[in-house]
């Protein structure tokens, strides 16, 4: 390719690029600002990411600013970027349990929230630096924790729906995920979070049917909402079988195979990149799939054997060592002899990556604070001086009242 070629590549290029951004401005333009404050409903599981566009803003607005209040009217209101809109984060970046503060970033007006926990359900409001407000939405983070999984393969079905008065609650499903294997048996699940439907509700709410919203919603009053408390979030599972599409092998690649067949046999080449890792035999593991998230279909392999989800999910039974939890992460209690092998994880129904473990009894480890174990074994070494400490100065202070008491005996006038 010549530089006359390249030149007008980059020039294509960046006409799509302005493309996008005017057609994103024409969108402000075509969307006008309601007069009155309104709040969209969105419904979340924990773990999720997820994206809030800012929908209208006034034309001499360049930059956004997104605030998050907790309840509706409350007096505590945290802004979730600079004043200029600038804040960025990678997903790969945020791990479980980080502060809100980290888990956010602000794209082309839109607020992306990563790894999402209940504890931000609220209210988020896109404005600008002087407190201006002109989109805000009401999110429900539904807690993973207590999901309830059904299997249809079994005969098991959903949650009933519950009638109390004029009180509705239900489960509304998402669709089905795809098949999280090709070429064998695999599953596929849909996720399902509490909804009601009640009469009265706020008018500040928006609603894609009427008066229908989250559990969790601000536009739920307090007393109907403990009633929807003990309507969990449901997880439905089936069993699924779709076929693998066919890969072109490269021309060098086979070229470079035939050229070492000739020579000698054969050499064994991984279909996914494998990474090693050493554990210590007894302790536990966790593993995540790359660039997995809780609503993609994730399957986990051991060499030739299929960790189904009817068996190893998380509360199918108490006493597992090995089980998957409802963020697709495969976890490994107390590791032993037995488990080393190459872990194969597949994402939307491709096979995306491999883990080979070994298991070792003994070897140098080095201590480290981002041990859980190393943290416990401190806490515990210093609970133990800090106990050891009050009772050696409580036995000194009780030897020095009884010194006290006897030299200074108290005289009666």
């Amino acid at each position: 390719m010549n530089l006359a070629h390249t030149a007008v590549l980059l020039w294509v290029w960046g006409s799509l690029q302005a493309f996008e951004i005017v057609e994103q401005e024409n969108i402000f333009q075509r969307t006008p600002c309601p007069a009155f404050l309104m709040f969209d409903n969105a419904a979340y599981l924990a773990d999720m990411s997820f994206e809030l566009p800012c929908r209208c803003k006034p034309e001499e607005v360049s930059t956004v600013v997104w605030y998050y209040q907790k309840h509706l009217g409350s007096d505590h209101t945290r802004v979730l970027t600079d004043f200029d809109g600038r804040v960025l984060t990678e997903e790969s970046q945020v791990h479980v349990g980080s502060d809100m503060l980290v888990r956010f970033s602000i794209r082309m007006f839109s607020l992306l929230v990563f790894r999402a926990q209940p504890e931000d359900s609220g209210l988020y409001f896109c404005g600008t630096r002087k407190g201006d407000y002109f989109y805000a939405y009401d999110v429900d983070i539904q807690s993973g924790e207590d999901m309830v999984a059904t299997f249809k393969d079994q005969g098991q079905e959903p949650f009933a729906d519950e009638h109390r008065g004029n009180l509705h609650i239900f489960t509304t499903f998402w669709e089905w995920t795809p098949c999280d294997r090709c070429g064998v048996r695999g599953e596929q699940w849909r996720i399902g979070l509490c909804y009601l439907q009640s009469p009265g509700l706020s008018p500040r709410f928006r609603r894609t049917l009427p008066d229908v919203v989250s559990c969790g919603s601000q536009a739920v009053p307090q007393k109907l909402r403990a009633q929807a408390r003990e309507h969990t979030p449901e997880l439905l599972v089936q069993s699924c079988v779709v076929p693998c599409e066919k890969k072109e092998v490269r021309e060098g690649l086979v070229a470079i195979l035939s050229y070492v067949s000739k020579v000698g046999s054969r050499p064994w080449l991984p279909q996914v990149p494998i990474q090693f890792h050493q554990q210590r035999l007894g302790q536990g593991l966790i593993i995540s799939c790359p660039g997995a998230r809780p609503e993609h279909a994730v399957a986990w392999d051991k060499d030739r054997q299929y960790f189904y989800r009817t068996q190893y999910l998380r509360g199918v039974n108490r006493s597992m060592r090995v089980f998957i939890d409802h963020g697709n992460h495969l976890h490994i209690r107390f590791t032993q002899l037995s488990d080393r092998g190459i872990y194969y994880c597949w994402r939307q129904g491709v096979r995306v990556a491999g883990l080979r473990l070994g298991v070792t009894a003994r070897g140098h480890y080095r201590a480290s604070f981002s041990d859980p174990e190393t943290r416990s074994a401190v806490q515990l070494t210093l609970i133990g001086y800090l106990v050891i400490t009050a009772v050696f100065v409580t036995i000194h202070l009780c030897r020095c009242c009884c010194y006290l008491s006897r030299c200074w005996p108290n005289y009666s006038p």
